[in-house]
């Protein structure tokens, strides 16, 4: 049987592994969720505007959100360095709740995923060294992205279901979108429900610095499979008379309740409509030419492009404020673009992959 790596063993000895136990056991969510304590004390763990720089690591994290003009900010996001004890390990997220009870509910997510992958990463891993042709060491990159993924779509599972069995919170017609990054060294794995967007800036041959889009928008229309798979749930897409090129995703026999995605946590009222809570999972190798990622809510990205936005975020003197400019920057550029339209509410983490980012002119 293959050994664990050493960059695993402090998280194994901290959740006291038992073999053979279902993911998601009650040991190793107490045990994940007493590390997020323990980061929140020690200032590792980022909730609010602001930004994260731990002496020693490889990354700076600019964080910054704007409540829109359609009532309370329903965007919430986390930074958490040393991720689970891991030194290398680096969870940020951003969520974009909608709805009602949306701000809840996104809230509720934000606190419980990063407890709820920890756990289900350990366990997937664990599992994984009982197969007897499982080596780690053999193909690195390989085995971690299986592992990220599979404990990504279980803890994605368990969290949506706990979730509609929460008392607390009615999300029937609430829900929230997911965007996450695990860095582990480097490589980040990201994980996308919803229409937040992830944006990597890299130095391209001539040495000019050129977004690369990481994520896909999951909108009710795009790609096709997602308008494919509603539409053989029996749910309809369709954009209304006075939002054109706005396609939303509603009930066979209502007209109700008009999701402009087609992929969150919650919204239980569509769940057998072709609206699914499962993320796109894929995984980047970080190399010196790669400078920074954006992960930003649609408020962004509705006024903003990818050019722009890596753009802004180079050109910002004091990067502990790059996440708060790209904001600033898309909130003027909706009440230029997107003029008698309420401005929804706007969120960014940057997150800096080196010491110093490149400029670009």
């Amino acid at each position: 049987m293959s050994q664990f790596s050493s960059m695993f063993n402090g998280l194994a000895r901290s959740f006291s592994i038992r073999r053979g136990k279902n993911p998601g056991n009650g040991d190793g969510r107490e045990a994940a969720e007493a590390m997020a304590k323990d980061a929140k004390k020690n200032d590792l763990i980022l909730r609010s505007s602001g930004f994260v720089n731990i002496d020693g690591s490889n990354n700076f994290a600019s964080v910054f959100s704007k409540r829109g003009r359609k009532g309370v900010n329903q965007d919430c996001t986390i930074v958490w360095e040393e991720f689970g004890c891991q030194a290398d390990m680096l969870f940020c997220g951003i969520f974009d709740g909608h709805g009602p009870w949306g701000h809840f509910v996104a809230k509720r997510v934000r606190e419980s995923m990063p407890s709820s992958l920890l756990c289900n990463w350990q366990e997937t891993l664990a599992q994984a060294s009982l197969d007897p042709d499982f080596d780690l060491e053999s193909d690195k990159k390989h085995h971690r992205f299986h592992i990220w993924k599979h404990s990504y779509l279980q803890t994605c599972a368990i969290v949506d279901r706990e979730l509609e069995h929460c008392r607390k919170i009615d999300s029937l017609y609430s829900g929230t979108t997911a965007l996450t990054i695990v860095r582990q060294g480097d490589l980040i794995y990201v994980a996308n429900i919803g229409d937040s967007r992830a944006v990597l800036a890299t130095t391209s041959d001539d040495g000019n610095l050129v977004p690369i889009q990481l994520t896909v928008d999951f909108k009710p229309n795009l790609p096709p499979e997602e308008a494919e798979r509603i539409t053989q749930c029996k749910g309809r897409v369709f954009c209304l008379h006075d939002e054109p090129g706005v396609h939303r995703v509603w009930l066979p026999d209502e007209e109700s309740p008009g999701l402009a995605m087609s992929r969150a946590f919650g919204d239980y009222c569509i769940k057998d409509y072709g609206l699914i809570s499962v993320p796109e999972v894929t995984q980047r190798h970080i190399t010196s030419r790669d400078q920074f990622v954006v992960l930003a809510t649609d408020g962004v990205w509705d006024v903003i492009s990818n050019e722009e936005a890596i753009r802004i975020v180079s050109s910002t003197p004091d990067k502990a404020k790059a996440a708060k400019h790209l904001v600033e920057s898309a909130a003027r550029a909706w009440k230029k673009k997107r003029k008698g339209i309420a401005m929804d509410d706007i969120s960014a983490i940057c997150l800096f992959f080196h010491s110093i980012p490149l400029s670009i002119t």
